[in-house]
């Protein structure tokens, strides 16, 4: 029997809208925490213990009341997958980190609605007309105002934010497919369960102890920050399409602009700015001729 997702109501629409509202600020403290880290700590040991301390987390609080059926799925392969691509988009988005301001991330970041346009014609099997394809072309065109491949400003960690933000695309795709059959407690488990096994011989091999007590406490908050953060995305996508829930991503540019000021320093260039806008204006605006279109 599929686990069934909730009928589309204004009331449902509304519940999702403020579940994934919600994962948007805990994705920024996710990544600004990161950033901190990354600057004293290993990219893949922060990325495990990112999934370790969610896996604990999530096992303690929800082992309890749903024993093994918490790792039970009916498309456990579907999971696997899953949990591999968050694996990838962790790495890359942490590394990226290294080198970017968090609004620069999050900029490009803003494209997936845009990649998830493109991608449903050879996926989906959906026919796009002029229109949309243009708004295709200019939310790349944004990206590239944000990037700036012959800029001065250009680094090649912008390419690893373009290719996280295709990943990512992927992912919500799976994600909201996953959604009308297993739980989003097993969901949210299995995606950091898969990448906290899959990645211990490698973070185990390279470990160095972090510095000190304040790092420790930072690194377990990854988890926290993570699991609660993936637990209410799964559960938004029960309640409302990917298409009503993907503007209200949008405003994490203003956490992480507000983040990053506060802890790093950090003022976001105009160029940022202005390809931010266009990026955004073209994925509200493939949104609206979704809605229009359904």
């Amino acid at each position: 029997e599929s686990f069934l997702l909730h009928a589309d109501s204004a009331r449902n629409r509304l519940v999702g809208i403020g579940f994934v509202s919600l994962t948007y600020v805990f994705f920024t403290l996710l990544d600004g925490n990161a950033k901190w880290l990354i600057r004293a700590v290993p990219v893949i040991e922060v990325v495990w213990v990112r999934f370790v301390s969610h896996a604990v987390l999530s096992a303690a609080v929800l082992l309890p009341t749903h024993g093994l059926a918490l790792a039970r799925s009916k498309h456990m392969k579907l999971q696997i997958v899953r949990g591999l691509l968050m694996v990838s988009m962790t790495a890359i988005n942490f590394t990226a980190l290294l080198y970017l301001q968090l609004t620069v991330t999050s900029s490009i970041f803003f494209s997936v609605p845009i990649i998830i346009a493109l991608l449903s014609v050879p996926l989906l099997g959906e026919r796009m007309d002029a229109r949309r394809w243009i708004a295709i072309a200019v939310g790349f065109g944004g990206v590239l105002v944000i990037v700036r491949p012959f800029g001065a400003g250009f680094h090649p960690a912008m390419i690893l934010s373009v290719i996280n933000a295709f990943i990512y695309a992927v992912f919500n795709m799976m994600t909201r497919r996953l959604a009308a059959h297993d739980p989003p407690e097993t969901t949210q488990f299995l995606s950091a369960l898969v990448p906290a096994l899959g990645l211990a011989p490698f973070a185990l091999a390279l470990w160095q102890t972090p510095p000190n007590a304040l790092h420790w406490t930072f690194m377990l908050l990854l988890g926290v920050f993570g699991g609660v953060g993936h637990y209410f995305l799964a559960l938004a996508h029960r309640y409302a399409s990917a298409s009503t829930l993907a503007p209200f991503m949008y405003p994490q540019v203003l956490y992480m602009a507000i983040f990053g000021y506060l802890v790093f320093g950090d003022v976001p260039r105009w160029p940022v700015a202005l390809g931010a806008a266009i990026v955004i204006g073209s994925g509200f605006y493939l949104l609206q001729r979704e809605r229009a279109r359904r």
